[in-house]
Order: C-alpha cells, then structure tokens, then sequence
C-alpha cells in the first residue's frame, strides 16, 4: 500500500537559538536543555535518547535507551554487555547519541567514544534497581531468540531460586559512558531555517562554536 505523506507540515517557532547567547561549554547548555524538558513536561521521557552504533554486520542501528547518568565525562546508560548493541559496541566504539525533545522542537546529537564504566559503578546502579528489573536482567539473553513462554517460565523459576536472597549483578550486565567530542544543538525555526550550532573539541581540547547551515 502507497501512502502520501508529502502534505504533513508543521511550523517550528517556540524558540530561538543564537551563537552569542550560549555557553561556551556544550555540557551546561545540555543541562539547561535537558532541564527545561524535564520540569516542563514530566509526563515526557526527557533521558530517552536514541543511540546508533555500527553492528558487527557493518549496517548502522538506532534504538531508544534510556541516559541514566550524566557526569562531566560523559553519559552513562546500562544494558546488557552480550547484547547485539552491546556487542557493537565493544567492536567500534564510535556511537551517536540523539535527543529529541518535541514539545521544545529541540534535537540534540551527541558523536562520542564509547567505553565500559567500572565495576563499582556498575554494581552500584545496579543495587538500586527494581528487583524486577535485577531478575529480568538474569533471565534475559537479550537479543537472543526466545519464545515468550519460556521468558516467562525463566522468570519463575528464577524467582523462585532467589527468593528472599539478594540479587548480585551479572558479569555480562553494566553501563557504557559516552565520551563527547561533538554536540550538535538544533532548534526548529520558521521556513525550515532552523538554528544548527556545533560544538567540537580543537587540539588544544577545548571546545569551538559554530552555526551550520539549516
């Protein structure tokens, strides 16, 4: 079936962004964003984010994780290490991270370097998990194929062997912390003349602005 969707418009003109009136450092812009999203509009995820890695058949996939850590090194989401994004990602490290905050018609996108976080802050997150998160984190090879009964039954029976014990983090379970080295912040505009500003890091590793073309 074909479907024209050639006469869907909107017009953007919440906001304005120009290159003066921004901070020299992308991560307090970021903040600023991010808060305004979040206060703004609490029934909106504002830490979903999609992120993009190169798989280890060489195609590109997007999917929506959630940041659940943001620190001046980086962002900090957790899955599972032996996943297909997991894998990915261990194999190439360069990600993408991208923002869209639809109700600010904002987009960020982060290009970065993807690490492990350490044990400790792993099992740190970790331990403040729901327990039904803890257990799903046991029961799911993610990625893998599986029937939906079995899934259930694994939880059972896991359930079941734990009860009343507490849940140690799996080896293959832990967080990846981005590492910037370019934001790109876009605000939607009029005529589609969107404002675009990049932020990258120079060799003296400090970072440069400039306006890119909408």
């Amino acid at each position: 079936m074909n479907r024209d969707l050639s006469h869907y418009r909107k017009t953007y003109d919440k906001r304005e962004l120009l290159i003066d009136d921004v901070p020299s450092n992308p991560l307090q812009l970021f903040q600023e964003w991010f808060k305004e999203m979040d206060e703004g509009f609490p029934d909106e995820e504002a830490n979903a984010m999609t992120l993009t890695t190169i798989g280890t058949d060489g195609f590109p996939k997007g999917r929506v994780v959630l940041l659940k850590q943001l620190t001046a090194e980086g962002f900090i989401f957790y899955t599972n290490y032996e996943s297909e994004k997991g894998q990915s990602i261990l194999a190439e490290p360069h990600v993408c991270l991208s923002f869209f905050w639809q109700k600010l018609e904002r987009q960020v996108i982060i290009k970065g370097i993807a690490k492990k976080v350490t044990s400790d802050v792993s099992d740190t997150y970790f331990t403040s998990r729901p327990r039904g998160s803890q257990l799903g984190a046991l029961v799911s090879h993610q990625s893998s194929v599986v029937s939906k009964s079995e899934l259930e039954q694994k939880l059972i029976d896991v359930e079941v062997a734990l009860e009343g014990k507490t849940i140690e983090r799996p080896d293959y379970w832990g967080g990846f912390i981005i590492e910037p080295v370019t934001y790109e912040f876009w605000q939607g505009r009029p005529n589609r003349l969107h404002d675009r500003l990049v932020y990258k890091k120079d060799e003296k590793n400090t970072w440069t602005i400039d306006r890119l073309s909408p």
